[in-house]
């Protein structure tokens, strides 16, 4: 692909994905634009053993945007960081095709692991604000990974995981569409189990009631009268 080219898709994909970008020209601010354009030279540079100076290309990009991608990583095409502040990408994340993070998302390693450390994203995938996803694991395709959540095992693919540490809440088979950037209608398992309880709880109770009110009737018919 050539760089004109490459340059047109980005500027295309953003402003598919963010309602705020009236014009093109300003995808040109936008800090995920500036952070992958420099992360691609970075790559290029890693993949041919210049370690030093595609990690001070990232460095820059980094505190010129708040979004920090390792050269080393691996990333496919369509990735939207949207607003990228405090998103981090480690050294051996790959991620696949049309996949969106949020900001404060981090693509981390646990400390405890050697090679290949962390997570691989298949495509499709949306992490949203503030998610950690942690270690050598495999987020399967058309995944949802709700805000704030904390992912330390791997997930099959077309779930939603909400959580610390993440579970998944919902599995279907329906494929998450690019343009979905839905991260409010998520299910909300502790809700739920709330819901489930309060339910249970009046059957109970109301079941409780109803054996009181047969033992009354019951006191009622054996209590000797005054006239025996």
């Amino acid at each position: 692909m050539g760089f004109i080219q490459y340059i047109k898709e980005e500027m295309q994909i953003i402003k598919e994905r963010d309602p705020a970008i009236r014009t093109p020209m300003e995808v040109l601010l936008y800090p995920s634009f500036k952070a992958l354009l420099r992360y691609r030279t970075a790559h290029k540079l890693y993949r041919n053993g210049h370690y030093f100076l595609a990690r001070w290309i990232s460095q820059r990009a980094a505190r010129k945007t708040g979004i920090e991608i390792h050269p080393g990583a691996e990333i496919g095409k369509g990735l939207f960081i949207d607003h990228g502040s405090g998103v981090i990408i480690g050294e051996t994340t790959i991620i696949g095709d049309n996949v969106t993070l949020y900001q404060g998302v981090t693509l981390g390693g646990t400390g405890k692991e050697q090679g290949k450390r962390h997570p691989t994203l298949e495509d499709n995938v949306m992490v949203s604000a503030g998610a950690k996803v942690l270690g050598s694991i495999t987020i399967g395709a058309n995944t949802k990974i709700g805000a704030g959540s904390v992912v330390l095992e791997d997930v099959p693919p077309n779930c939603t995981v909400v959580g610390v540490p993440g579970r998944v809440v919902k599995r279907d088979n329906v494929k998450l569409p690019r343009m979905d950037m839905n991260q409010i209608d998520l299910p909300d398992p502790v809700k739920e189990d709330i819901s489930v309880l309060q339910k249970e709880n009046a059957e109970l109770t109301n079941r409780v009631l109803e054996m009181e009110n047969q033992l009354r009737n019951i006191k009622r018919h054996i209590s000797p009268r005054k006239d025996d």
